[in-house]
């Protein structure tokens, strides 16, 4: 890992943070947290802005519709972004950093065509059904089912937990296709088109009083046998992609914000008189150590996954449990700075605490981390 910045790359930091400057304070006002329709369109504009000077997939591969960037290109990229305060992806997220680059990986010729350019452009937002009630962390034992009928699979079941649902276009679904098969190798990774007959989404409230997320009933959903990324009763594998990119390279912006969000606590416990303290001021020093170890673990894992054809390893195991604490820890130092402001829903620093809790479950929780790590990584023998 070489992480000696060249002069053609120091030239592309020069030349982004001058259209950032410029750009940014073009952008309309930021829509209301419950304005869906609205944070959809605001996205999506951000995105076609990215698209049309050239940043759209920077690090995807050209024949993927991207720049084929280096990956300290990337990572550049995703600093300089956060520093200026550039919009995160929002609703864009499962298809710029799951659904996406999983298609790039596995999909033929065809659906790289079909679906890879709207994502790039900010045509089409991505949704993705995984989870389900009865198979939350164990979740190869899904029961949505899938069955063949001539060029079609005829779906039926629920998915919940569905980030984005109802203003998405497309779901990258999980489904299974053998129920014979032992539960691993029975499954099918499917894209499903959210306005096919029998798709029902009803939105889930949560804790911070969003609805990001949603419930999604499927009534004999019709999809093309054409819309199935790999072969089938391969989804497990194709899964396991779409899963490495979600832990391994999906949360690298979300290190930057929180290394941004560490500085503006020192600052503002500095003003209002709490730096005195020197259990804080050894937390905060504690927490400045672990997200620059998590941003070298980063540069360790873009890296990696430029020399493994663009996937990132098991790695990103690592990276996210050890992230989902660091976050939470982050938030919890940011309520002792902030004191009784901490508890006002009207203030960002509540809404994102609220949401860090969220984090040792989302894209696989800690426990489910710690065993892959253990197995997988370390050799420790499985659990009984």
């Amino acid at each position: 890992m070489d992480l000696t910045c060249t002069e053609e790359e120091e030239d592309f930091r020069a030349r982004l943070r001058a259209w950032l400057g410029k750009v940014l304070p073009e952008l309309p006002a930021k829509p209301s947290p419950d304005d869906w329709p609205g944070r959809r369109a605001y996205d999506l504009g951000w995105q076609r802005r990215l698209y049309e000077a050239g940043y759209a997939g920077l690090h995807w591969p050209v024949d993927a519709g991207g720049r084929g960037a280096t990956p300290t290109q990337h990572l550049i990229f995703l600093e300089e972004t956060e520093r200026a305060g550039a919009p995160y992806v929002g609703a864009n997220f499962v298809g710029l950093l799951h659904a996406g680059p999983t298609i790039a990986a596995e999909g033929t010729a065809a659906q790289r065509a079909r679906w890879l350019p709207p994502v790039l452009r900010g045509d089409e937002v991505w949704c993705q059904g995984f989870s389900e009630p009865d198979a939350g962390s164990d979740l190869a034992s899904l029961r949505t089912r899938a069955v063949r009928d001539g060029d079609d699979y005829v779906v039926t079941g629920s998915k919940i937990w569905t980030s984005h649902a109802e203003v998405s276009d497309w779901c990258e679904l999980l489904v299974r296709t053998d129920p014979e098969a032992p539960k691993h190798r029975g499954i099918s990774w499917l894209a499903m088109p959210m306005d096919a007959p029998g798709v029902t989404v009803r939105p889930l409230r949560t804790l911070a009083g969003s609805t990001e997320f949603a419930e999604m009933f499927l009534d004999e959903v019709r999809i093309p046998v054409a819309n199935r990324v790999g072969a089938e009763n391969d989804g497990w594998r194709v899964t396991m992609v779409t899963l490495s990119f979600e832990r391994g390279t999906a949360f690298v912006g979300e290190v930057v914000a929180c290394r941004r969000t560490l500085g503006e606590l020192a600052r503002t416990a500095k003003a209002n008189g709490r730096w005195d303290d020197p259990v804080l001021r050894r937390r905060l020093g504690r927490l400045y150590g672990e997200f620059g170890a998590l941003w070298r673990l980063t540069q360790w894992n873009v890296s990696e996954s430029e020399g493994s054809g663009g996937v990132p390893g098991i790695g990103g195991s690592v990276f996210k449990l050890a992230y989902s604490h660091a976050r939470q820890e982050l938030y919890d130092v940011a309520a002792q700075v902030l004191g009784a402001a901490s508890l006002s829903l009207e203030e960002e620093w509540t809404l994102d605490r609220l949401s860090s809790l969220s984090y040792t479950i989302a894209a696989g929780t800690s426990q489910i981390q710690q065993n892959i790590v253990a197995e997988r990584i370390l050799g420790l023998p499985k659990g009984r």
